[in-house]
């Protein structure tokens, strides 16, 4: 049995609740291909600081793949941090993954309805995490992005296109992941 590993990378403060609630919804769906989900202890955001962009004040997403891939063999490891990532091109991540080294990253920085000048609603940040986590172990399970706007590996070019797609994967890609995970 495999293991997905959750590692919170923390500048400020990663909840425990959105912790806990990415591991259940993930470990629930990952249950079914053998694989446990396991909260391992934080780690302090200063081992990425070179990816830090001053000007940007955000963080190049690839500094915590490399960063997190080196902690130990996993089916897959997933770090939750509260720091805003970017990709060059781009002017911000929800989150990022690579297939290769088994590793995503989500970043809470623009899921929390607080950047939008909402009030703070930890159950739609926590729904929104879950959304980022499924679809960032997606493709490092192999998806792509899906055209379907209610899949959650669909592409969220904003906030909005989160908050419309659903948790779950599509019957498509649902059919894709069985066969490169079995």
């Amino acid at each position: 049995m495999g293991e997905i590993l959750i590692v919170p990378v923390e500048m400020q403060f990663v909840e425990r609740s959105v912790l806990r609630a990415v591991a259940a919804y993930v470990g629930d769906f990952y249950s079914g291909f053998g694989l446990s989900v396991r909260i391992l202890h934080k780690i302090d955001i200063r081992p990425f600081m070179d990816g830090y962009n001053e000007t940007r004040r955000q963080f190049l997403g690839r500094t915590f793949i490399l960063g997190l891939s080196g902690l130990r063999r996993a089916a897959a490891v997933l770090g939750i941090t509260d720091a805003d990532l970017y990709e060059e091109g781009m002017n911000f991540i929800f989150g990022l993954a690579h297939p290769y080294f088994r590793t995503a990253v989500i970043s809470l920085h623009r899921l929390r309805p607080e950047f939008y000048g909402e009030p703070g609603d930890r159950n739609l940040l926590k729904e929104r995490a879950v959304k980022e986590a499924m679809h960032e172990l997606g493709h490092v399970f192999g998806l792509t992005h899906c055209p379907d706007p209610k899949c959650v590996m669909h592409f969220s070019n904003s906030i909005l296109d989160t908050d419309l797609k659903g948790r779950d994967y599509c019957t498509s890609c649902r059919k894709k992941l069985e066969e490169m995970l079995r």
